[in-house]
């Protein structure tokens, strides 16, 4: 069936389903073909805070963002233009940022009484009229795959499992995304349970088959890749551009990197990445709390390396006492504090600017703290005001303190009075 291709400038697609949906696996796959076809793209994985949640439960909800244009983008966008629903919770965690006028894809197969139950539908939202404004495409995803995979030696559960790749399938075909390297990953993912394997590439080679042959979508979308500069890019995520930073400012510095850290979400991919470069002359302490992991640091900083630990916002408490010392003796030391919403125990997957007055003014000793961010706006603004640093202020803002001046750490000799701030 020949459809007609539609060209649009940029798509921002939500895929959201349960924890156990593998929507972060086919959110991740259907952005690494993106960025070999050649788009500028950004991405928000969101995924629950709890080990594991109730299925079918709102607080269960996982979705992962993406973000493509033929042109330079720079956010994962506010709204998504696309909805894929693989459950009831999916939808109503998610529908309230679905604009009207929006593509929803909703496999039909969840939509049980049990389920409708759970999150607290009355009726089905599929039939009471209440998603008139969207474009709704029901597919009952869970049960087109099952059959797909009938001929494979396989349990219905891993059957099920395979429902991501179906609408990966179906997604990569709506939006003309490459194939192939989605192929070669499954085949290296289990390559050790080929019948496994052979399943998933059929369900994701049945989702390409559907959306190719139904009448539920009327066209396909075609984004043109970007005009970026030529040469090798790299997929990166920001831990792993910091833990990159932090290599190559020990290599031009002539000192051994040393972290000291404790496993915490969201700062545990800093650690996992300097682990695999030894070669560079880094080592990693994996310690057993955060005091021993900033204490180590500042031990290795004594011994001339450059040191530094990694945490987040309770890690930043118990560290407090330690960062003081490290400022009482004089010792260099780099703290990575990567935030997440606060008060942030019991919220380590949702990410927000929150330690931030901690940071610029909590500790003990009496010392001055210099910390630097990526501001979420421009550091320097223009408001109507009376003073500044304030709300109104026509001066310039200081994006890291609450008063227009730049706090300095003390030294010998060094003067105690603050500076202007620079920005």
């Amino acid at each position: 069936m020949t459809k007609q291709v539609q060209q649009l400038d940029h798509v921002i697609i939500r895929f959201a389903g349960d924890s156990g949906d593998g929507m972060q696996l086919a959110g991740d796959r259907f952005t690494q073909e993106t960025a070999i076809f050649g788009n500028d793209l950004s991405t928000q994985p969101n995924f629950p805070a709890e080990i594991r949640a109730p299925a079918g439960t709102l607080a269960g909800v996982s979705s992962f963002q993406l973000h493509f244009a033929d042109h330079d983008i720079l956010t994962p966008g506010d709204a998504p233009d696309v909805l894929i629903a693989m459950n009831p919770a999916a939808l109503k965690a998610n529908i309230s940022d679905l604009p009207r006028g929006g593509d929803l894809i909703v496999n039909t197969d969840e939509f049980t009484k049990r389920n409708l139950t759970k999150v607290g539908y009355q009726v089905n939202p599929l039939e009471d009229g209440s998603l008139e404004q969207y474009n709704v495409h029901a597919v009952p995803i869970t049960s087109m795959t099952v059959k797909a995979l009938e001929s494979f030696d396989i349990t219905r559960k891993d059957a099920e499992r395979a429902k991501n790749m179906f609408a990966l399938g179906m997604l990569s075909w709506l939006y003309d995304r490459p194939a192939d390297g989605t192929l070669s990953f499954l085949k290296a993912k289990f390559a050790s349970k080929p019948e496994i394997m052979a399943a998933n590439v059929a369900a994701f080679g049945a989702g390409w088959n559907f959306g190719e042959t139904t009448e539920a979508f009327p066209a396909r979308y075609e984004v043109k890749p970007a005009p970026l500069t030529p040469g090798t890019y790299r997929n990166i995520s920001g831990n792993t551009a910091l833990a990159y930073g932090l290599i190559a400012a020990s290599q031009l510095a002539g000192l051994p990197l040393f972290l000291g850290s404790y496993p915490i979400t969201p700062a545990s991919d800093i650690l996992h990445e300097l682990a695999k470069h030894k070669r560079f002359g880094v080592r990693t302490f994996q310690a057993e709390d955060e005091i021993a992991a900033v204490g180590a640091a500042l031990g290795a900083s004594f011994g001339g390396s450059l040191s530094v630990t990694s945490t987040s916002g309770p890690g930043m408490l118990l560290k407090a006492e330690t960062i003081g010392l490290a400022v009482s003796v004089e010792l260099p030391l780099i703290v990575c504090d990567i935030q997440r919403a606060g008060p942030s125990t019991g919220m380590p997957t949702k990410t927000e600017q929150a330690d931030l007055l901690q940071r610029c003014s909590a500790g003990t000793a009496s010392r001055r703290s210099r910390s630097s961010r990526r501001p979420a706006r421009p550091a320097a603004s223009t408001r109507p005001s009376r003073r500044p640093g304030s709300r109104s202020s026509t001066a310039p803002r200081c994006s890291c303190s609450p008063t227009a001046t730049w706090p300095t750490a003390p030294s010998r000799g060094a003067s105690q009075t603050p500076r202007a701030c620079p920005t």
